[in-house]
């Protein structure tokens, strides 16, 4: 007669948290991203893991919404173009940042990146927004290397301690700085139409709206209106 031993169910092998400094491939720090506890907010940046750390209202999150209404503005009166805020960009094998906000246009329009089959954006989008601290910040140093070398056309970065703001422009592989014209308003490239000028929000209010007004806003949208065929992945 066999003796049957009552033996413990096999448990899943645990799956490490998300530690700052990590390096990891992308599926396994997506593995371990998604093992986290809701709430927490991590980045792949050159293979190397961020934890993103808690953030106040003055240098961050209210900066964060001027720019995100600035930006959303753009979007709503532009068609074929997507944009999003804190959205998860599998921009390349070593790299999955969460801009804090950032515009595209739909690939079917012939924009860069794309929506992948589980939701997130594949690639690099045209433009990316990031809040930061100061000119010391990561998102001036490994990110910006990281957005540079997979496309991304334009790269701004608010930096609230500094008061200050640095648009870059993708030419030739190289990052430029973008100067603002005699007025004092920068003016978009990719997407032709959104301005800005520096300053409180009705400021900035004031500005978009006329760049959403001026002759280039208008042949941009003409221009994506005549690209749009039939509907397709955005």
């Amino acid at each position: 007669m066999t003796l049957i031993q009552n033996r413990p169910p096999t448990q899943p092998p645990r799956v490490p948290p998300l530690q700052n400094g990590d390096r990891l491939t992308r599926d396994e720090f997506e593995r371990r991203y998604e093992a986290m506890p809701a709430g927490v907010k991590a980045e792949l940046i050159e293979r190397v893991v961020y934890i993103v750390t808690p953030v106040n209202e003055e240098f961050h999150s209210e900066p964060h919404l001027d720019m995100a209404t600035w930006i959303g503005t753009y979007r709503l009166t532009t068609p074929g173009i997507s944009g999003g805020d804190n959205g998860t960009v599998r921009l390349d094998l070593d790299n999955e940042p969460q801009p804090d906000l950032y515009l595209r246009i739909h690939s079917s329009l012939g924009g860069q990146a794309r929506r992948d089959a589980d939701g997130y954006v594949q690639g690099a989008p045209e433009l990316v927004v990031e809040i930061a601290a100061s000119s010391v910040s990561y998102d001036l140093g490994e990110k910006l290397v990281a957005y540079r070398r997979n496309g991304v056309r334009e790269y701004i970065v608010r930096r609230t301690y500094d008061n200050a703001l640095d648009w870059f422009i993708l030419r030739h592989g190289r990052y430029e700085s973008l100067s603002p014209g005699p007025d004092g308003i920068y003016r978009s490239e990719a997407f032709p139409g959104l301005w800005l000028l520096r300053g409180d929000m009705m400021t900035m209010t004031r500005v978009a709206q006329q760049g959403l007004q001026s002759p280039e806003h208008a042949a941009f949208v003409q221009r994506l209106r005549g690209l749009t065929g039939p509907p397709t992945a955005p």
